[in-house]
């Protein structure tokens, strides 16, 4: 492969693991992105040096420290479901949109809304399904649980995402290929004769 392909590939992978990363935690990889941009010599895009930016990395900390400690909270977590759903797309096109930086802003931007969004919109909606299910089978126990992997996923996701790219262009594959399957065996079924 030439080396702008190469380039592209990986920045495709830092930004859709990213993206798929967002789905679990919304601030997570965007601290790990601004921290990654600030001291880790991670390329962003033109006109995304604000994410690694002081006052950025600050709000990312405070917003993350807020959202892991609110998802621990009974009843609350359901809610913030409601609230991250459009933040995590949001999120997701903005982490895949800074890390693009060997795409032009056309490809860039497409690629972001379409693929960016979409991850971290299918990532986001198997989560709030989970703890739905968690609700209504555990009354909440098992939801702090959940809360901790998913922090723990978001986490490790990020990481993956920023030093092993093509490892998390795997990731992200698989999960379309999980969330494909749910949306087939929820969708596909045929009403029963009655």
């Amino acid at each position: 492969m030439p080396l702008e392909w190469t380039d592209a590939f990986l920045s495709l992978g830092v930004g859709l693991g990213l993206a798929a990363a967002v789905g679990l935690r919304v601030f997570v990889p965007l601290l790990m992105l601004g921290l990654a941009g600030r001291y880790g010599g991670l390329p962003l895009a033109d006109g995304f040096a604000w994410v690694a930016s002081g006052p950025a990395v600050a709000a990312f900390s405070v917003a993350t420290a807020l959202e892991v400690l609110a998802y621990y909270v009974p009843w609350l977590d359901n809610a913030l479901d409601i609230v991250a759903g459009p933040m995590a797309v949001g999120a997701g096109i903005l982490v895949t949109a800074a890390v693009g930086t060997d795409f032009p802003p056309m490809v860039r931007w497409s690629t972001a809304i379409i693929a960016g969004g979409g991850t971290a919109a299918a990532v986001q909606g198997l989560t709030s399904l989970a703890r739905l299910k968690s609700t209504a089978t555990t009354a909440g126990a098992a939801n702090p649980i959940l809360a901790t992997f998913e922090l723990f996923g978001a986490i490790v996701t990020s990481f993956v995402a920023i030093v092993l790219p093509v490892l998390a262009l795997v990731v992200v594959l698989t999960i379309i290929l999980l969330v494909s399957r749910i949306a087939k065996k929820f969708l596909g079924r045929k009403p029963s004769p009655a």
